[in-house]
């Protein structure tokens, strides 16, 4: 009884964590002005069209979203308060 519900925990971690960053990646992505996209080199479109077809995998969807949320949302979060450049 306690194997099945823990399987059962355990599938739904392994499925709900990506799920749950790509959704946080795509609504944040989506949220960013694209005057601050601009400014710092990035395409929104691209990001948000990688965020939404890595969805539909789940290594990939993963990868796509934690480079995102590490990499890039710093890049944009700096060009909206106005510190250009690199």
């Amino acid at each position: 009884m306690i194997g099945s519900a823990g399987g059962a925990v355990v599938a739904t971690l392994l499925a709900g964590v990506p799920l749950a960053l790509s959704v946080w990646a795509l609504l944040d992505a989506a949220g960013r002005p694209e005057w601050a996209w601009a400014l710092a080199g990035r395409r929104r479109v691209m990001w948000i069209a990688a965020i939404l077809f890595g969805v539909l995998t789940l290594v990939v969807g993963l990868v796509v979203s934690v480079v995102y949320l590490v990499r890039v949302r710093p890049e944009i979060a700096a060009a909206e308060q106005g510190r250009v450049g690199r």
